[in-house]
């Protein structure tokens, strides 16, 4: 049996754990070993930086990625820029490059969104910026309230309302805004001395714009672990209109009828052994806020009573608590033998 590669950053830490001890200390080593052990796969921990691209081939080789979500992502951008080597030795990363890029990334994001056939998710249009300029340039196609999102950020922190557009701009402004006062004096100096010169803009940090739904109370978290859904009921803020942060969740067994196929479409679109999804209801439509795919918050399985899965008879509710670790490999392994299988029909090796 090949061996299972599992990525350590420079903490000697995998992934996140809300539960974890120390804190912030991500998931139990030890116990995916042993989890992946008692399937009969060995695991094997590496640190990033002993990666040798010279000497060593990952091609086909399963590597269980983790992320940062670090300021100004300056770790995330060396990891990604390892996962990027390990995807041209066609290594098989979970979850794919792809995802790792999506997340701490809302630019992205919402790009494989547009990318997605997944229609039922389309119902969210964002359009993606760069720089300020860019937005007003294009003043005209925003009429009425819309959100802005600044690319990274957890909890809501850099999404913002604008009720119209000059409140649209100023908190395109605020999110956008990327000091650096050197820069900007030597560039003013260049301004002076060259006629006709455009200088640079001071508002270059990437962020989205995208349609608001109004009128919404709640969103709901839905976690997926291979065939396992927790759903988690989020209210939203004290006179604001985010869920994200707000503290207020709880775990309910009464949720919207077609949530939980909503969830599946989503999930399986993306072909991915784990997701998290945000999910508005207006009591019409079903719309995806935002998707993650690595280092999703942990809470909501942890504390979850139950989960959903799929029965013969629809969804059924499975009174039972989870284990982190023991779910993460257990959606692992699921995911591998099914790529496995469709691998040995196309009758090629994975």
């Amino acid at each position: 049996m090949e061996p299972i590669y599992l990525l350590t950053d420079y903490k000697g830490q995998f992934s996140c754990k809300a539960s974890a001890v120390p804190y912030r200390s991500g998931m139990d080593i030890a116990l995916l070993k042993s989890c992946f052990d008692e399937a009969g796969y060995t695991l094997r921990p590496l640190a990033v930086p002993d990666l040798d691209f010279r000497t060593m081939d990952f091609a086909d080789q399963c590597v269980l990625c983790t992320d940062a979500e670090d300021p100004d992502c300056l770790y995330k951008s060396y990891l990604e820029d390892i996962y990027l080597a390990l995807q041209l030795q066609q290594a098989v990363l979970i979850p794919p490059y792809k995802c790792i890029r999506a997340h701490h990334n809302k630019v992205f994001m919402e790009l494989l969104r547009d990318l997605s056939r997944q229609e039922s998710i389309k119902n969210i249009r964002s359009r993606h910026f760069g720089a300020l300029e860019e937005l007003i340039a294009r003043k005209d196609a925003f009429i009425g309230a819309h959100i802005v999102k600044g690319a990274a950020g957890a909890k809501s922190r850099y999404v913002r309302l604008g009720r119209d557009w000059d409140e649209l701009l100023a908190q395109a402004a605020a999110v956008s805004r990327s000091p650096n006062v050197g820069h900007e004096l030597w560039d003013f100096g260049r301004r002076v001395k060259h006629k006709g010169y455009v200088r640079d803009s001071r508002f270059r940090r990437k962020f989205v714009v995208q349609n608001f739904v109004p009128g919404l109370r709640n969103d709901w978290r839905v976690m997926v672990y291979g065939d396992r859904y927790y759903v988690l009921y989020r209210e939203t803020r004290d006179k604001d209109f985010r869920a994200s942060g707000s503290g207020k969740f709880m775990f309910t067994e009464e949720i919207p009828a077609g949530l939980l196929d909503f969830a599946a479409g989503v999930f399986e679109s993306f072909d991915v052994p784990q997701i998290s999804i945000d999910v508005g209801y207006d009591g019409e439509q079903f719309y995806l806020f935002e998707f993650q795919f690595i280092l999703f918050g942990t809470r909501a399985m942890e504390l979850s009573p139950f989960y959903f899965t799929r029965a013969d008879n629809g969804w059924v509710r499975v009174q039972a608590a989870s284990v982190l670790e023991e779910e993460y490999v257990r959606s692992v392994l699921g995911y591998l033998k099914q790529r496995w299988k469709a691998k040995q029909q196309e009758g090629v090796r994975c």
